[in-house]
């Protein structure tokens, strides 16, 4: 029995799958920038708020990504 199974619908589109991985990249990419931001913020203010802004516009971005995927229909 495997550990990973495969789901119902696999995506059948290369570029679906493409913009899965954005989705996944500025996600966790733009939270990794906010969090630097804030620990880089306690030695300077003005690089730090640009990291931690920077990063939360990523993941916002990210986010929105996820909304636009939902609205895709993959035909099989």
């Amino acid at each position: 029995m495997a550990f990973f199974k495969p789901s119902a619908d696999p995506v059948s589109n290369k570029n679906v799958a493409r913009l899965q991985t954005l989705i996944w990249v500025l996600l966790y990419g733009g939270l990794l920038t906010l969090v630097l931001g804030l620990s880089v913020q306690r030695q300077d203010d003005a690089i730090g708020w640009s990291m931690v802004v920077l990063g939360a516009v990523v993941a916002a971005i990210g986010a929105a990504l996820i909304y636009v995927r939902s609205r895709i229909n993959v035909s099989p």
